[in-house]
């Protein structure tokens, strides 16, 4: 086969991950199929020390411009692909086809903050691009229902795939040497206090407010505790400046000096802070797929997340979960695990085991199994 996938966005944040690992692992897997890698003139180097079949293709343009509905097609056109992979729910109106297209989640549709002339038409151009799929990847059975539901696509188009961690935080996780050296670092944000964790962005369906005021009631029935007394919340994600609902709430419940926005921390960072959780605390209101609480998993921290959305499939039993619209079932649930060590000690080693329930290798080789059947389906209706 002839493949070309879209890998302009290698440098996102969550696309970038699925990008590269994606990428990376069909090149360990399969040396036959040529591909040809579409990205910006700036990223080539992401993709440096591919075998031979992989070639990167230099395209200077990005997505976001009008232009690019007739301009990328016209691009595509001299490979002569048997299949071309979007890897995210942005397709060009006058797309070549045939096509697969990954969809992560559904908030730009569900959670919308446009007018309603904008949601409408994003809404039918989104639904234009999928109906002319040959097959349409999402990362959960959650997502999967949304699209069904929003944009009534055909479940025959329709193939779940999950998401998996990034091998490389995997990697660090299990170095031992490496976590006393990050444990260190947390000296320089002078966190020598126990803590819930929250790492993500503070979007409106992360729920935060929610969390902030569960962690009100948290800490107000552990005052005095011996362990927890002075128990702090840590937000790792966007900048809070830009969430003024999310500071609002904080100054609401009257806990300003126990709550920390910490904004962006790098990854090796990131994970110390995984590490020395106390807990990890995710009520989102809506996810994708939901990579955070398996991160938290892989770095032995227990885990507490919504039982709604794809969160009960990602974590399976290795997590405590919640109503994410009850404050006080929040509570309750963090209160659990602070205080219940059985509970503790089960969900560790539950979270341990639940991480390789995904993994990069399965999803490469049910990607590539996809683009086989689209290549087949198509080459048949030419023939």
């Amino acid at each position: 086969m002839r493949i070309v996938l879209d890998a302009r966005h290698i440098r996102d944040f969550g696309i970038g991950t699925y990008i590269r690992n994606l990428v990376h692992t069909l090149a360990h897997i399969e040396r036959d199929d040529e591909f040809h890698l579409v990205c910006s003139t700036t990223n080539e180097t992401d993709f440096a020390g591919l075998p031979a079949n992989f070639h990167v293709v230099p395209y200077p343009h990005s997505d976001l411009a009008l232009k690019d509905n007739a301009a990328f097609p016209v691009f595509l056109k001299q490979f002569r692909a048997d299949v071309y992979h979007l890897p995210l729910n942005r397709v060009p109106y006058w797309m070549v086809r045939p096509y697969v297209v990954t969809i992560h989640d559904m908030s730009r549709h569900l959670y919308s903050t446009d007018s309603r002339l904008h949601r409408q038409v994003s809404l039918w151009k989104s639904r234009h691009g999928l109906l002319r799929a040959a097959r349409i990847l999402t990362v959960s059975t959650a997502t999967r229902r949304d699209v069904e539901e929003v944009f009534r696509i055909p479940p025959s188009t329709l193939r779940t795939i999950p998401n998996a961690l990034d091998p490389r935080f995997l990697a660090l996780a299990g170095d031992a040497a490496g976590r006393q050296e990050r444990r260190r670092t947390l000296d320089r944000y002078q966190v020598n206090y126990p803590f819930v964790l929250y790492a993500g962005n503070i979007k409106p369906q992360k729920n935060i407010p929610r969390l902030i005021e569960a962690f009100a009631v948290l800490r107000g029935e552990l005052a005095g505790h011996p362990e927890y007394g002075d128990l702090r919340l840590i937000i790792i994600g966007d900048d809070i400046v830009q969430h003024p609902s999310v500071r609002r709430t904080v100054h609401q419940m009257r806990i300003g000096g126990s709550v920390r926005f910490l904004g962006f921390v790098p990854q090796d960072m990131l994970q110390g802070f995984y590490e020395s959780a106390s807990l990890f605390a995710f009520p989102s209101l809506y996810e994708g797929f939901g990579l955070p609480p398996l991160e938290a998993m892989a770095c032995g921290t227990p885990v507490l997340t919504s039982n709604v959305s794809s969160l009960p499939e990602v974590v399976g039993e290795a997590a405590l979960t919640v109503n994410p619209e009850n404050v006080f079932e929040i509570a309750r649930g963090m209160k659990e695990i602070l205080l219940d060590a059985e509970l503790r000690a089960r969900l560790i080693q539950r979270g341990k085991e639940r991480i390789h329930h995904f993994s990069w290798d399965q999803t490469a080789r049910e990607v590539l199994a996809t683009y086989r059947e689209v290549a087949s389906l198509f080459s048949k209706r030419h023939s």
